[in-house]
C-alpha cells in the first residue's frame, strides 16, 4: 500500500511539484523508485510473456521466456538510466542548479517510474492482443508502439519537471523593474543616490536577461538530451532481446549481435504487411 500511495503521488506530481523543486529536494528514497520500477517492468514483462505461453508447443521454454521477459523489462530501463545519468548531471552542473547527483538520480528514477506505470497500465490491452491473435510481426510492432508512448511520456515529464526547477518557465526573467524611478521618489533623492540606483537597476536587467538566456540553452540540452535517452533506450532494448519471443526460433536469452532496432522494426512491418 506504501508504494501504491508512493506511486499515486508521483503521477499527480506530488514529488516534482514547484515547492519541491525550488527547494532542491525530491522526497523519495531511491529504493522505493527502484522498487517501484521494477515491480511495475516485471508486470509488464509478465504481459508480454503471455505471447509466448500461447504460442509456443513447448511449455517450459515459454515459460522461460516469460521469466526473462519479467526481468528484461525493468532492466532495460535501469541499464538506460546508468548509461546516460552522466551526462544529464554534467548539464545540470553546467546549469548550476542545485540538483547534485543523488537528486539528479532521483529525478530520472521519478521520470522512469512514471514510463513503467504507463508500460503497466497498457498490460491488459497487451493480454487481449495477445489472446485474440498469434501474428508475431503485430505483435512484435504493438509492443513497440506502447514502449514509444510510454517513452515519450515520460521523457515529457521530466522535461516538465526541468523547466520548473531550472527558470519557473521562465517567469522571474520576464520580470523587469522601472528604470527611472517614480517622480515623488525621484526628486527625494540626491542626484548620486539617483545614479547609484539607475546603474543597479541596469545591472540587474542585464543579469536577468542573461539568466533567460541560459536557462533557453539549457532546456534546449535538455531536449538534446531526451533525444539522447530515447536513442540509447531504443539501441538497448536492442542488445537485450528477446522480449516477446519468435514461435519460429529456440529461446534464447539474449540473441546474437546483429542489425539494428529500426532495421528489425521495418523488418517486421514488411513481415505484416506482406
Amino acid at each position: 500500500m506504501n508504494l501504491l500511495r508512493t506511486l499515486d503521488a508521483l503521477l499527480r506530481g506530488g514529488y516534482t511539484d514547484v515547492e519541491h523543486i525550488q527547494d532542491g529536494k525530491i522526497q523519495v528514497p531511491i529504493r522505493t523508485l527502484v522498487r517501484l520500477a521494477v515491480l511495475l517492468g516485471a508486470t509488464y514483462g509478465l504481459m508480454m510473456g503471455l505471447f509466448a505461453l500461447l504460442s509456443w508447443d513447448h511449455t517450459g521454454a515459454a515459460l522461460l521466456q516469460m521469466l526473462s521477459s519479467m526481468v528484461k523489462v525493468p532492466l532495460l530501463f535501469l541499464l538506460t538510466l546508468l548509461i546516460t545519468f552522466p551526462s544529464l548531471y554534467v548539464l545540470s552542473a553546467l546549469a548550476r542548479t542545485r540538483l547534485g547527483a543523488a537528486q539528479t538520480a532521483r529525478l530520472l528514477l521519478v521520470a522512469i517510474t512514471v514510463d513503467l506505470a504507463l508500460l503497466a497500465s497498457f498490460g491488459p490491452i497487451l493480454a487481449f492482443f495477445t489472446l485474440s491473435t498469434d501474428s508475431y510481426p503485430f505483435m512484435k510492432l504493438l509492443n513497440v508502439l506502447i514502449f514509444a508512448i510510454a517513452g515519450l511520456a515520460g521523457l515529457t515529464f521530466l522535461n516538465r519537471a526541468l523547466r520548473r526547477w531550472l527558470g519557473q518557465t521562465g517567469a522571474e526573467s520576464h520580470e523587469t523593474g522601472e528604470l527611472e524611478p517614480a517622480p515623488a521618489e525621484a526628486e527625494s533623492k540626491t542626484p548620486d543616490a539617483f545614479h547609484d540606483s539607475l546603474i543597479k537597476k541596469t545591472v540587474g536587467l542585464i543579469e536577468q536577461r542573461q539568466s533567460h538566456l541560459a536557462t533557453q540553452r539549457t532546456r534546449r540540452l535538455i531536449v538534446g538530451w531526451c533525444v539522447l535517452f530515447g536513442i540509447v533506450g531504443s539501441q538497448m532494448g536492442w542488445v537485450l532481446r528477446p522480449f516477446l519471443g519468435d514461435p519460429d526460433q529456440p529461446f534464447e536469452l539474449f540473441r546474437a549481435r546483429s542489425s539494428n532496432f529500426l532495421e528489425a522494426v521495418f523488418t517486421a512491418l514488411g513481415r505484416l504487411l506482406s
